[in-house]
């Protein structure tokens, strides 16, 4: 179950679960927070080539500009002459329509409120890093609202090993609600003995 903190009238926080949401909509939150997981696992995922097809009038603008002839040279014989033609011929569509594929509106209102909370691919990128983090953002968003029609994700979205940031809040959650307090010796012949230890007292006589 999703958490979230409440302040308690002494101040400390205290992890209380979320208003219940539809059981259409929390599959679609576990399997986006799975395939999340997902990608932090496989990094790699972002260094495909092929993601330039998503949108390549975003890509120019945020990674290709940035590269120098010999980068563009070396991507282009990576790819091969007919991805780098594709490519070019989506490109020019898409300026030729106005409508980028980045730009397209989303399937529901969910998804769209979703998407919106953080467009950052949506502003100007400052130099190639910023760039490179930008196209990797719009990539990441991407995959985990299932646009990627080249991907199955029929494997992760059933798959609980993904289930970490669950697990973790669930254990976040279990921990912040336990109150502290004296775990007593195992087997103490007396009360008093405990009590002691409890306000600081050593047991060691002082001569």
């Amino acid at each position: 179950m999703p958490w979230t903190r409440q302040t308690k009238p002494d101040g400390f926080e205290q992890p209380v679960p979320w208003e219940p949401k539809s059981p259409t909509r929390a599959a679609q939150i576990q399997a986006q927070n799975r395939r999340r997981e997902y990608l932090v696992r496989n990094a790699t995922y972002f260094d495909s080539l092929e993601h330039e097809l998503a949108d390549p009038v975003l890509y120019e603008r945020l990674v290709k500009r940035f590269q120098t002839p010999a980068e563009r040279e070396a991507e282009g014989k990576a790819k091969g002459y007919g991805r780098t033609l594709e490519a070019a011929l989506e490109r020019g569509e898409s300026k030729v329509s106005g409508v980028p594929q980045a730009s397209k509106p989303a399937a529901n209102d969910e998804e769209a409120t979703d998407i919106a909370l953080d467009r950052s691919w949506a502003h100007p990128a400052t130099d190639k890093v910023h760039g490179q983090q930008q196209w990797r953002d719009f990539l990441e968003d991407r995959f985990v609202h299932g646009k990627d029609e080249d991907f199955d994700y029929s494997a992760i979205d059933v798959n609980e090993e993904f289930d970490t940031l669950a697990r973790k809040d669930a254990e976040d959650a279990w921990f912040d609600d336990e109150e502290p307090g004296w775990v007593e010796d195992v087997g103490a012949p007396n009360t008093e003995k405990a009590a002691d230890k409890r306000n600081g007292e050593t047991g060691v006589q002082d001569y």
